[in-house]
């Protein structure tokens, strides 16, 4: 009785959550963007999250010219598909309604290639392939004990070791993906204005000046205040409450 309740429950939650983006696509269509992000974020309450929900919620907001909130959920719909090309030419479009422009500075070296490489695929995707050539490998070793022919056994002997190699690659890449997507903390700046200081403090002098919509790489935190770097490699303190944090 308790196991239908609960499948009762999940059911009654995903009819909830599919209605309410269906009701939110149509508030969307007729211009109503106000009560468009009422019927997403009631999606978001039964915790229903997908790529699509964040990026209708961000269109939402930039028709109604609501900088941060737009790239903040740009963002959040990277995250989850950051190869999708609609969500990252929306983002684009919003960034240039901020105030602040702040020069990315390019990585350079190995660091740059290997964040190039691995960060071609998520780390899910990564793992997959690594199952894929883990396969790959035992049917050459299969291939290599079972063959009668000393060629044959040859070309299986090689293709296990290029198995294995790309299995290593395809762990190693899983791996520092993962890393880098849980060590990374990208926010967006919500305060109209705020100043980034020296230290953690009020008092501390004011290294820049941002502004909403502003995307800024949380580091540390220390009480109300995070340590932050801009994408020009600018470092310094900000008020907690003025960003939000995408992940």
């Amino acid at each position: 009785m308790k196991y239908l309740f609960y499948i009762l429950l999940l059911t009654s939650q995903f009819f909830f959550a599919q209605g309410g983006f269906e009701k939110g696509n149509d508030y969307y269509k007729n211009g109503k963007y106000e009560q468009a992000i009422d019927a997403y974020n009631s999606v978001l309450s039964a915790k229903k999250q997908s790529a699509e929900l964040y990026f209708n919620l961000g269109n939402c907001y930039y028709k109604l010219n609501k900088v941060a909130p737009a790239i903040y959920n740009y963002e959040k719909a990277l995250v989850l598909s950051p190869n999708d090309s609609d969500i990252q030419n929306n983002l684009r479009f919003a960034q240039k309604r901020t105030v602040d422009e702040i020069k990315v500075v390019p990585k350079v070296g190995f660091a740059k290639l290997l964040r190039d490489f691995t960060g071609m695929y998520h780390y899910n995707t990564w793992a997959w392939i690594s199952v894929v050539f883990s396969i790959l490998f035992l049917g050459c070793f299969l291939g290599y004990y079972f063959s009668a022919f000393a060629l044959n056994k040859r070309l299986f002997f090689f293709g296990m070791f290029l198995m294995l190699v790309l299995v290593v690659v395809g762990v190693a890449s899983a791996s520092f993906e993962k890393s880098y997507f849980k060590n990374e903390r990208p926010a967006i700046v919500f305060a109209e204005m705020t100043e980034v200081k020296s230290e953690p403090q009020r008092m501390g002098a004011a290294v820049v000046v941002l502004h909403e919509g502003t995307k800024v790489f949380v580091k540390e935190t220390v009480d109300n205040w995070k340590k932050v770097q801009l994408t020009d490699g600018t470092e310094g303190w900000i008020d907690s409450e003025a960003i939000r944090e995408v992940k």
